[in-house]
């Protein structure tokens, strides 16, 4: 390979979030992208968010989620579709993998949290 672009695409940032460290980790891989979101230092709940094909209206996308690792509780699905539908739709709707673990899930921070994951956008 000739080419010095990185064959997988990664960034990953550290912001306080209400006097709380957190780290997110982007990657892109052809098939999905990998979100860690972690207050923690650790992976977390793993939890898969996919565009949902059978959809009619293409205005208003829905998204499937998935735990596949941890604590299958309603919340978690809630800020999974929160913090990276958009992420999905902006990468040409590939699917979403986020690793979450979160000490302080009030609505401000899971905003502000949001905004981290642009900032370290990789699709």
């Amino acid at each position: 390979m000739s080419s010095s672009e990185p064959i997988i695409k990664s960034r990953q940032t550290e912001k306080d979030v209400n006097g709380v460290s957190t780290q997110v980790v982007c990657t892109e891989f052809s098939n999905y992208i990998f979100i860690v979101l972690t207050q923690y230092g650790k992976i977390g709940s793993l939890i898969s968010v996919t565009p949902d094909s059978r959809s009619n209206d293409i205005s208003t996308p829905t998204f499937s989620t998935k735990v596949l690792l941890g604590k299958d509780e309603p919340l978690t699905h809630v800020y999974a579709k929160n913090l990276v539908t958009f992420v999905s739709q902006e990468a040409s709707n590939r699917p979403v993998l986020l690793g979450l673990a979160l000490k302080d899930s009030s609505i401000d921070s899971i905003k502000q949290m949001k905004e981290i994951i642009k900032s370290c956008k990789v699709w």
